[in-house]
Formats: C-alpha cells, sequence, structure tokens
C-alpha cells in the first residue's frame, strides 16, 4: 500500500478496516472496507488532500448532515461521515455491481426500454430529493451505480456538501463541481444558485449518451465541451439512432434546453414525459426534437447565441477570478499567468506595462534562475525573453516591441521579435521617454540615451548628499517625475530635464506616474494608490491627493487605463502569507489557498517545521480562539490541535522525532509551557508552570532540555527583562536560571550538536546575537552581530547560524562542522536576503521571523497579507482605472 494508504489505514483503524482501493475521480478515491461496528462490506470514499485542505473537517461534517437525512429507495444512503488525521471521509454501503459508466463503456448504447427505465428511476430519487431541499449537482454515469438492474444514486449532496463547506471558494482547489459533458448550461457560467432543473438537464445529457452512444456535447478539451454547451445546439438524439420514439426525443430536447425556464419545472414532469407517448414538445428550436420544419431556424436561435456569446465572455472571466468592485464598475482579474509560472514581483524590481496595454513583463523563476518574461494579452501564453537572466526592472517600449531592463548595472534594450542586445548605460530604472529616450538614474545622476544607442547625456546631479529616483517623462518630453530624498525629508518633485532644477510638487509618496487621465498617481509608505488632477502645461496639482486603491506594492499603467499591481504584503489586512524563500530571493507561496487568520501580531515563535520537514506548526485564530494548528505541506490539509479558549502560541516539535509539540498558554491565567501529542491524541498536559510570564521555550535537539524565556526570572533583576531558564522534563522539578542578568536575553536555540546556545541580548543597548557553550553557558561569550540582530537559528547542519539584522536583512555566519570558539571570536557576518521593511518588518508580521527546511537549501517564513484575502505576491490586472480616478478624484 501507499503511504497515503497507510495513514488512513492507521487513522481509521478503530472503525473500519481498509482492504484494497476500488477507484479514483477528481475529487476523492474509494476504497472497500470492513466496518467493524455493524461486521458489513462499506465504501469509504476519502477527499483529494488538496480538497480537504481547502474545505476544513468541522464544516464538511456539518454541511453533510443534510445528505444523510435523505432515504429513497434509488439513492445510495450514507452511513458515516468524518475527519481522521486530517483526511476527510464518508461511508456508504458496498454495492456489488457496476456504474452505468462502466455499462456504458462495456456496451455504447443501451436498449431504449432500459435506458428510459434508468432514467425514470434516477429522475424518482431527484425529485424526492429536490422536494427535500437537496440539489445533486452532479448527476453522471460514475454516479449511477447498478445493483442487481436497480439504478441508485451515489453522492448525492456531496457536491452541495463541498460547495457549501468550501464558502464558495471550490475554485481554490482546481476542480470543478460537475461533469463538464453533464454540466448544465448555467453551471458551465458558474452560476452559484442551482435550481432543480439543472439536475433535470444532467439526467437528460446522460441519458442522450444511453440513448446514442455519447452525450450531447463533444470536444477535445474542458474548454470545448463547456463552451459548446452554453452555445451550441445538440444534435436531435435521431441523428444518432433513429429508433428512438417521438415522445422520448421530445422530452429530451425539453429537458436540453439552454434556458432553465424552458425545461421540466420538476424531475417528476420530466419523467411523466418519458412515459407519455403522447407528449410533444412545445417550445420551437429545442435542442433534441429534430429539424425545424423547412429547414429555418427560429428567429429566437440567434438571439440565443448572442446570449451564449456574452455567457462565455463572462465564464472567461470568471477562470482569470475576476475581483469585483463593489461600487464601480471596474473588473479586476487576479493572477493572469501561465499554470505552473511563479512571478516575482520583489517591490518596484518586478514588472512593467507597455503604454499602449499589449505587453507585460515580469520575472519567472526557472531552475532557481530568474529571468524575464513577456505576457501578450493577444497571446494565449508567456513567452521567456532570451539574454535576461536574473535582470531586473523590466520596462516594454511604448508599442511592446522591444524591452528594457537592467542587467548588472546596466540598461540593456533588445526587440522582442529578435536581433542584438543593446547596452546604453550605466543606471537604474529604465524610464522610455516620448521622444525616443530612454532615461535612468545612476548614482543619483539623471541620465539619457537614444533607444537604439548613442550618446549618453547627463540632465540634472543630485548634491549634498540628496538623491534622485525617475520614475516617468511628461508627454512633452520637457519634465520627468522623480522621488528627491535626502537626511531629512522624502518628496515627489517635478524635474525640469533642460535646466536640471527640481521644484516640489507632492510630499512623501512611490513611483509618481503622470496618465492620460490628467492624474498623477503615486503609492504611500502605507500602501494607498493616491491620485490628484494635474495640470502638465502648468506643473502643478489641482486639490489634494486621495486614495483609490488600499495595500497597494507596485503599479504600472498603461495609456488605455489598464492597472496592473501587486499587493503590498504590509497593509491593513487580517492574516498572513507563509511563503518558501530561497536563497535567491524567489519566495513562492506555501499553498496559495491557505491564508493563516491572525488579527494580533504574528510573531516569532508561531512558525514551525518538524524535524521531517513535512509538517508545519503555526498559530491561526478562528472564532474559537488562538490556536496551534498543524499544516501538512505544502498543499495538504490542516488540523487544529489545541481547542482551550485561552490563547496558544509558540509551538516546538519536541526532537528527535516530533512526537509531541509544546506550546504556551495563558489557560491556566499566565503564560506556562503545554504539551500535546501532535497527532491530536490525549490531553494537553502542563509542562512548566511559572508564576511569571513564559514567552516562548525550545528544546535541546535531544529533547532533553527545555530552555524558556521567562519575564523577570531572576529576582534582582530590573523590570521588565527576560530571562532564561533551563528545564529537563522527567529529572527536574523545578527549573532552573540559565542566564539571568539585569539585560533581556531572549531568543534562545542550540546547536543541532547540542554544545552551543546563541540567543539575543541588549545587554549593550542594542539588541545584537551571541553565542555561549551549552549548558555551561559561563564558560564562554562572543558576539556574533554588529549593528543589530535577533532570532538567531542554527543550519540543519550546524555549519551556519542565521539571524535578522537590525534592518530586517537575514544574515548569516559560517561557523564550520559544529561551531568552535575560534569561529565565533572571528564571526564574520553577510548579508544572504535584502529584506524590505514594508514586505517584512511590519505590521502584523513583526519582524522577518522564519524557520530552515531539514534540507537548509530553503526558509519558510512568514509576511503581512492584503485586504479581501489576497496576499503579497498576488497580482491584480484592472479594466478602466481611468473611470475609476474620474470618479473618486473630484
Amino acid at each position: 500500500m501507499t503511504d497515503l494508504t497507510d495513514r488512513l489505514t492507521t487513522a481509521l483503524a478503530d472503525r473500519y478496516v481498509i482492504e484494497r482501493a476500488l477507484g479514483a475521480g477528481g475529487m476523492a478515491t474509494v476504497y472497500l472496507a470492513a466496518d467493524l461496528k455493524h461486521d458489513r462490506k462499506v465504501a469509504v470514499k476519502v477527499l483529494k488532500p488538496e480538497l480537504a485542505a481547502v474545505l476544513g473537517g468541522e464544516r464538511f461534517v456539518q454541511e453533510i448532515k443534510t445528505t444523510a437525512a435523505l432515504s429513497h429507495p434509488h439513492i445510495l444512503p450514507l452511513f458515516d461521515s468524518g475527519t481522521a488525521d486530517g483526511f476527510l471521509y464518508y461511508v456508504m454501503p458496498y454495492v456489488q455491481g457496476e456504474t452505468l459508466r462502466d455499462k456504458l463503456n462495456r456496451e455504447t448504447q443501451l436498449g431504449i426500454d432500459e435506458a428510459v427505465g434508468i432514467a425514470t428511476a434516477v429522475a424518482d430519487a431527484l425529485d424526492y430529493a429536490h422536494r427535500n431541499g437537496v440539489i445533486h449537482r452532479d448527476i453522471k454515469p460514475e454516479n449511477i451505480l447498478l445493483h442487481d438492474g436497480r439504478p441508485m444514486v451515489a453522492d448525492f449532496g456531496i457536491a452541495l456538501a463541498l460547495s457549501a463547506a468550501a464558502g464558495g471558494r471550490m475554485t481554490e482547489t482546481g476542480m470543478s463541481l460537475g461533469t463538464p459533458h453533464y454540466m448544465s448550461p448555467e453551471q458551465a457560467t458558474a452560476d452559484k444558485d442551482l435550481s432543480a432543473r439543472s439536475d433535470v438537464y444532467s439526467l437528460a445529457s446522460v441519458l442522450y449518451e444511453m440513448l446514442a452512444g455519447e452525450p450531447p456535447h463533444m470536444g477535445n478539451s474542458a474548454q470545448q465541451i463547456i463552451m459548446k454547451i452554453i452555445a451550441e445546439t445538440a444534435k436531435p438524439v435521431t441523428e444518432l439512432r433513429k429508433a428512438v420514439p417521438p415522445h422520448v426525443v421530445a422530452a429530451v430536447g425539453k429537458a436540453l434546453e439552454k434556458l432553465p425556464a424552458d425545461r421540466f419545472a420538476s424531475a417528476a414532469d420530466f419523467a411523466a414525459a418519458l412515459d407519455n407517448p403522447a407528449f410533444t414538445a412545445t417550445v420551437a428550436g429545442t435542442a433534441a426534437h429534430g429539424a425545424v420544419p423547412g429547414g429555418r431556424r427560429p428567429a429566437a436561435v440567434p438571439i440565443l447565441g448572442v446570449v451564449a456569446l456574452l455567457a462565455i465572455v463572462v465564464a472567461a472571466w470568471g477562470w482569470l477570478r475576476p475581483q469585483p468592485e463593489p461600487v464601480r464598475n471596474v473588473q479586476r482579474f487576479a493572477d493572469p499567468f501561465d499554470a505552473g509560472v511563479i512571478p516575482v514581483f520583489t517591490g518596484s524590481a518586478g514588472f512593467g506595462l507597455s503604454r499602449d496595454g499589449s505587453v507585460l513583463a515580469y520575472r519567472h523563476v526557472v531552475n532557481d534562475r530568474q529571468i524575464l518574461v513577456v505576457r501578450r494579452w493577444d497571446a494565449l501564453g508567456s513567452e521567456p525573453v532570451r539574454a535576461t537572466a536574473d535582470a531586473l526592472l523590466p520596462a516594454p517600449s511604448p508599442d511592446g516591441s522591444e524591452l528594457a531592463f537592467v542587467q548588472d548595472g546596466k540598461i540593456q534594450v533588445l526587440a522582442l521579435a529578435g536581433g542584438p542586445v543593446r547596452t546604453l548605460m550605466d543606471g537604474f530604472r529604465p524610464v522610455w521617454g516620448p521622444d525616443g529616450y530612454i532615461y535612468a538614474t545612476d548614482d543619483s545622476v539623471v541620465l539619457r540615451a537614444p533607444a537604439g544607442g548613442g550618446t549618453v547625456d547627463t540632465l540634472a546631479r543630485a548634491t549634498g548628499g540628496e538623491t534622485y529616483d525617475l520614475y516617468d517623462v511628461l508627454p512633452d518630453g520637457r519634465e520627468a517625475l522623480v522621488v528627491r530624498e535626502d537626511a531629512s525629508a522624502r518628496e515627489i518633485q517635478l524635474l525640469d530635464l533642460g535646466s536640471g532644477t527640481g521644484r516640489p510638487l507632492l510630499p512623501a509618496g512611490d513611483y509618481p506616474r503622470y496618465v492620460p487621465s490628467g492624474h498623477v498617481v503615486f503609492v504611500t509608505d502605507d500602501g494607498d494608490l493616491m491620485a490628484v488632477r494635474f495640470d502638465p502645461g502648468k506643473g502643478t496639482v489641482l486639490g489634494t491627493p486621495v486614495p483609490v486603491i488600499q495595500g497597494v506594492g507596485y503599479f504600472t499603467v498603461a495609456d488605455d487605463g489598464t492597472l496592473f499591481y501587486s499587493r503590498s504584503s504590509g497593509g491593513d489586512g487580517d492574516g498572513a502569507q507563509v511563503v518558501w524563500l530561497t536563497p535567491s530571493g524567489t519566495a513562492a507561496p506555501v499553498d496559495p489557498a491557505w491564508l493563516v487568520s491572525t488579527s494580533t501580531t504574528f510573531l516569532r515563535f508561531d512558525l514551525r517545521l518538524s524535524p521531517d520537514g513535512q509538517r508545519l506548526a503555526v498559530r491561526e485564530e478562528s472564532s474559537f480562539g488562538r490556536d496551534i494548528w498543524i499544516k501538512r505541506l505544502d498543499t495538504g490539509p490542516r488540523e487544529r490541535l489545541t481547542f482551550d479558549p485561552a490563547d496558544d502560541w509558540g509551538p516546538e516539535w519536541r526532537p528527535p522525532d516530533g512526537r509531541t509539540i509544546s506550546f504556551i498558554s495563558d489557560r491556566a491565567g499566565n503564560g506556562d509551557v503545554w504539551m500535546r501529542s501532535a497527532d491530536g491524541t490525549g490531553d494537553a498536559t502542563l509542562l512548566l508552570d511559572r508564576e511569571n510570564p513564559i514567552f516562548g521555550a525550545v528544546w535541546s535537539p535531544d529533547g532533553q532540555w527545555l530552555v524558556a524565556e521567562v519575564l523577570e526570572a531572576q529576582s534582582t533583576g530590573i523590570a521588565g527583562d527576560v530571562d532564561l531558564m533551563v528545564f529537563r522534563p522527567g529529572r527536574d522539578s523545578v527549573a532552573a536560571d540559565l542566564l539571568a542578568t539585569p539585560a533581556s536575553e531572549t531568543n534562545p536555540a542550540i546547536s543541532p550538536d547540542g554544545r552551543w546556545l546563541a540567543y539575543a541580548s541588549n545587554e549593550t543597548g542594542t539588541r545584537d546575537v551571541y553565542v555561549r557553550p551549552f549548558p555551561d553557558v559561563q564558560s564562554g561569550r562572543w558576539q556574533i552581530s554588529t549593528g543589530g540582530g535577533r532570532g538567531p537559528r542554527w543550519s540543519p547542519d550546524g555549519r551556519q547560524l542565521y539571524f535578522t539584522g537590525e534592518s530586517s536583512d537575514l544574515m548569516v555566519v559560517d561557523v564550520g562542522t559544529g561551531g568552535d570558539a575560534r569561529s565565533f571570536r572571528y564571526a564574520n557576518p553577510r548579508v544572504v536576503l535584502e529584506l524590505s521593511r514594508r514586505e517584512w518588518g511590519i505590521g502584523r508580521i513583526s519582524g522577518f521571523y522564519f524557520d530552515i527546511a531539514p534540507s537548509g537549501d530553503r526558509f519558510i517564513a512568514a509576511r503581512e497579507a492584503g485586504e479581501e484575502g489576497e496576499t503579497g505576491p498576488n497580482t491584480i490586472l484592472v479594466n478602466g482605472f481611468f473611470r475609476l480616478l474620474d470618479d473618486v478624484v473630484r
């Protein structure tokens, strides 16, 4: 058996004995099992882990209760449902027989009486369920079981339970509810409010296949099938099988009408029509009635075609995940990228849009290397750009035919259609002017050069320690928008490119751009996209800047009013996004569908990898409180570990096997250390109780020592200081002082060989990282960081000590195998990753805190998410941005 099956077998061992897998579909795998309590064979259906991760166990079990209440001779009953070791499952009778799909695969077409009999029985089951308020939503041959010739509908209401449990987020799973061949048109256009008539359509599609040997609509892909369901009329069933009686043809045709109102009002009416030789269709232009007399199409058909075409457009927008503006007529589309593409949008270095809006250029990770990629909106996918390894700041030309970028500190240009790469000048952030020149800054000098190559002109030079950063050239080519900064102030200025002099235009802001709607737009430090009316002739702003969109990291605007922006990681979000971070600076979400809910500060000790790197312990907030959750990496399910209404934080896997997890909880009225089995069995037990609050506690690699941060652990310490104490569970009755000084000692971390203790201390007035021998901490002391440091973490092999610098950069010190006094004494920290405070060090993520994968080649970290559940690396394409400006800016 596979590891997954082994886990399932163990998880259900007290109730069911898993015997073998019966089959797998898009949403679940079915197993044959023995029901120990009732001594019977059952079918256990287990949802795919990625689907379970989106749903959550409690909500799914709650929603499936509606299904369990159904009782009908043609409905397969639901015996049981629940969660176990991260699995979501439900249990049904084991039916010895075959599915209708199996029968059709073998016979292709069924006898007319047999096909109608099966459809009538299923319609009877549907009518019963509909009268009890349950829509099936996934009628297909695979869900119709044939037991001793009697049809039974399986998975009744499961699709509804999944949709309700997911809270409308089923698209996050990458799975659709409803099989494409049998979807109703309203399902195909993602209509959330489905009626009984949707099931009638699906059943008619199944009957059509039983009679004709194929479903009403065929295609080479799901998209083709869906578009045909929306826009095309099915061939009359008699074209494929002339013997089908007229009343059956008419009934099938009426049930397959595009508009729900034109179908049967109920499944019972459909069944009655199938059984009534006198039934004739009353709706003209019906799909499977037969040809329209005289060979003419009814006048309603072209209108339906227009409606269908509009539906296709709406459906396509739905596939791009539109984010609707609730008030204004603006459409937003999240992440319009190819599957598998990992765009990189770090600060302002990540993307650019051509002035005509035809080309978006951005950075993309390939084999841990970053290259530039262009996406043309008239193309189906993205294209890599040659010769752009490790390039930054892509800037498409106004017409999208060329691309400028920064590589090795130089401005490079190439034609996207082919040709040599041109090196123009040293510089940073290329900007295309309206005059055929490319502008840039280099060490506070504003430069320009012809886009085709040639003489480099110096236009302005900052003096006296100030800096210029150029972002846009006005349409007349005479002035530019720059950000000027010196030791005392930062402001947006209008720079005269002829004289090289600037004058203040707006207070502090980033990325100023002039747009053809007559506005200057820019981003504040808080991530607000601001706009103000601007008179380019006079060079003056008209009014006061007003916020337009919140939570913006960086943006670019085309002249047609298309806005493309990345979410700010430091906005007013209500959660944290957990990402894998490589030494090259690439950040990718651990699970794009997962946002860590937290309305309070997310701290350094709220994120810990298990010893095998397969699970993550994290503090999350829900309606139940702030608890420890276990997430299976990367896209597996997560389960709640702690259930007390008190606050829990600081999870730590106890080495060496990680079978138990310690955490801090104030459930006893104070911050104490508690322990619980990592698999959720048993109750949490109190491990270390102190009169003063404990903030965090870490284990030695052998799991024998626990080092805790305790407020004022030393009786003679100054008010508010934090000391380190040590405790050996099973050996010590009380904790003992380890480091107790008038300063605060925090962030303990013990080396993999157990010989060294790293920690942070403010003993010199600045918080820095130190190392001491362990457990004999008084036999040596070495300062590792200079100018600030915190949050030390040892690499898995003990050869490096990582920590966060005062500027939130990730630092490292090489200490050799196991470390030694000499390597600590001559420690030379270096920067591993330059991390901006905006992205990692403000808001509810109080600094850059991380853990290291057991492989040692990547880090896991959390950063603040944006509003409305959108997170830092997400990008938004907005159509109609100028309409938004006209509406907001007065």
